[in-house]
């Protein structure tokens, strides 16, 4: 099917001050995340996955707009757990996914690291850290080392955290180390108003997690994280700027989580007056209509989009499922790196 970007527009036509291709990369790997998170609950309800779920349902035009406007063949990213769709965005295949999901020994962590703990960095991929926060001074850190051997030039290392890891030391401590060296950082946190069920005024006193940025004399920019191409806008910003040598940037993306923290909860605390509130409209859906409204695509294109995910995630969930699964006896793992130490 011949699509509006290479035909009508043009592939370097902008909008919004957003390369049109841009956009439509970025809403298809919203697509396919949702597709495949929906997959995964599935498989974790039915007793599949050992471990927890942790979807990010609501969050996906904030994290894939960051995914999409990093470059993949340089730049440094650590996804949080609801960054599926950054991961899916930056080039992580589904079947790394499903594999480490399931336990598969051919998957990124050789089913060795629970289900979410998955990265590739020999690829720049970061695995995550349970301790929230803490992605912020490892980035800071990967970044740090290819200055050291001159490798810098035009790098950006970004990193996902949500409001609660904003009260963590490790994310103000990151945060100031990253200010002071005036490293090409650029930092999303997903106000999502709860960090698992502490509501956003038991979590900071400040008026607004911008006040954080500011403190530590990091740029900053807020953007409706339910708006794909307000989120596309701002995240491009940002990233531009810590390319071009302005220093770190920090975008606050206003949200709310449109599911429980895991998929062990029922996320009853949310007040109904919040989810009927802007914060509570699904991005996945302001995002389609709103690049069929710019022309950028037709509604039978989206509904081939969604086919096509759907049958590459179950595809990929067949696939991880026939899979090996660890075998002890014939694992050659040890706890340290130099064979022979003790």
């Amino acid at each position: 099917m011949s699509s509006p970007t290479s035909s009508a527009l043009g592939s370097e036509s902008l909008i919004s001050g957003i390369e049109t291709g841009l956009m439509r990369r970025t809403l298809k790997a919203m697509i396919l995340s949702r597709i495949l998170e929906s997959k995964l609950s599935s498989l974790y309800k039915a007793g599949k996955i050992v471990g927890g779920v942790y979807l990010g349902t609501g969050q996906e035009a904030f994290s894939a707009s960051l995914g999409s406007c990093l470059d993949q063949s340089k730049d440094i990213f650590a996804p949080l757990i609801r960054d599926q769709a950054g991961r899916t965005a930056f080039g992580e295949p589904v079947i790394e996914a499903t594999r480490t999901y399931l336990g598969s020994v051919l998957g990124p962590m050789r089913g060795r690291d629970g289900n979410i703990h998955r990265g590739r960095p020999d690829q720049r991929r970061p695995a995550m850290i349970s301790h929230l926060g803490a992605s912020v001074s490892v980035v800071a850190g990967m970044l740090m080392a290819r200055r050291m051997k001159g490798e810098l030039g035009g790098v950006v290392g970004a990193t996902c955290v949500g409001d609660g890891a904003t009260s963590t030391g490790a994310f103000h401590e990151g945060l100031n180390l990253v200010a002071v060296e005036k490293l090409p950082m650029v930092v999303l946190v997903a106000d999502n108003q709860f960090a698992y069920s502490t509501p956003r005024e038991r979590q900071f006193a400040c008026e607004n997690l911008l006040d954080r940025a500011r403190g530590y004399g990091v740029a900053g920019r807020e953007v409706d994280a339910t708006d794909l191409v307000e989120c596309l806008g701002g995240v491009q910003k940002a990233v531009e700027a810590a390319r071009s040598g302005e220093g770190p940037q920090m975008v606050v993306g206003k949200l709310l989580r449109l599911c429980g923290h895991g998929e062990h909860d029922d996320g009853s605390y949310v007040a109904a007056k919040l989810k009927q509130s802007p914060l509570g409209r699904d991005c996945l859906e302001v995002g389609i209509r709103q690049v069929i409204e710019l022309g950028l695509t037709t509604p039978e294109e989206v509904a081939q989009w969604k086919t096509e995910a759907a049958e590459e995630v179950q595809e990929s969930v067949a696939r991880a499922q026939t899979d090996p699964t660890p075998d002890p006896y014939l694992e050659d793992w040890r706890a340290v790196s130099e064979e022979g130490m003790q």
